[in-house]
C-alpha cells in the first residue's frame, strides 16, 4: 500500500487525516514542522505529500520547491487562504493539487486516490533523479523537460544507474548488465569511453563530474542532483 506524509501543524486535523487514510490501508507519517517533514521524507519512501502552506518554521511553497529539485512525488497543498494568487503560486512551484480549508477529509482522500491512479501508470515508465527524467517507453532522456540526445548504450547505462541511485556499481556489474548478451570480450576501456560520452552530455564540467562519480578501485555511482 502507498505511504503518505502529512505536514500539518494543526494536530487535530493531522490526526483526522491520518486516521482516515490508515483505515484505507495507507501507511501514514505525520510532521508538525517543515524540518520534521524533511527528515521523514529523507528517511522513508513517500508516495504522496499532504502539505500545509503555513507552518511554524517556514512556508510550504519553499518546501515544495525544495522537494521538486529532487523528486516528482505528488504534493497536495492545504491552506486557509482562498485567494486565487495563492493557488496559482502553489501550482506554479510544483504542487499537483490545492485544497482550501475547511474541507472534507473524504474529498481529500478521493483526490489523493485519483492522483495516485493517474500517476501510477506513468511512474512505472519514468525514472526520475533531480532534474533528469528517463522515459523508458521511448528511450529518451530529459533535463528540465528538455530532451538530451543519447545513444542506445548511453540509454542502457542511464537506466542501470537510475535504477540504482546512490549505489556503487562495479565495472564488472555494469559490463555484465550492458554487454552480457554479446559474444567476445568487452574490456574496461569500452565502459570508460561510454561513461565519458555520457558525462559530456549531462555534466556541467565532465572533467569534474558530480552526477556520475568514479569510486576508485570500486566502480561508479550515480549521485544525481
Amino acid at each position: 500500500m502507498k505511504t503518505i506524509l502529512i505536514i500539518e501543524d494543526d494536530s487535530n486535523l493531522s490526526r483526522g487525516i491520518a486516521f482516515s487514510f490508515e483505515k484505507e490501508g495507507f501507511t501514514v507519517h505525520c510532521a508538525n514542522t517543515l524540518k520534521e517533514g524533511k527528515s521523514i521524507f529523507n528517511q522513508h519512501t513517500i508516495d504522496v505529500i499532504i502539505l500545509d502552506l503555513n507552518l511554524p518554521d517556514g512556508d510550504g511553497v519553499d518546501f515544495c520547491k525544495m522537494i521538486r529539485e529532487q523528486s516528482s512525488v505528488p504534493i497536495i497543498m492545504l491552506t486557509a487562504r482562498d485567494l486565487e494568487i495563492d493557488e496559482l503560486t502553489g501550482l506554479s512551484v510544483g504542487a499537483d493539487d490545492y485544497i482550501t480549508k475547511p474541507f472534507s477529509v473524504s474529498i481529500l482522500r478521493a483526490r489523493v486516490e485519483l492522483l495516485l491512479r493517474r500517476l501510477d501508470g506513468v511512474s512505472k515508465n519514468i525514472l526520475h533523479s533531480g532534474m533528469f527524467k528517463l522515459d523508458t517507453n521511448h528511450c529518451k532522456l530529459f533535463r528540465n523537460n528538455e530532451e538530451i540526445s543519447i545513444s542506445t548504450t548511453e540509454y542502457r547505462l542511464l537506466k542501470f544507474f537510475m535504477n540504482n541511485i546512490g549505489k556503487v556499481l562495479s565495472k564488472e556489474q555494469i559490463l555484465a548488465e550492458l554487454w552480457s548478451d554479446q559474444d567476445g570480450y568487452v574490456d574496461d576501456n569500452t565502459l570508460s569511453v561510454n561513461i565519458g560520452r555520457l558525462r559530456a552530455k549531462i555534466e556541467e564540467n565532465p572533467k569534474k563530474p558530480k552526477i556520475i562519480n568514479t569510486v576508485y578501485g570500486s566502480g561508479y555511482v550515480w549521485v544525481g542532483e
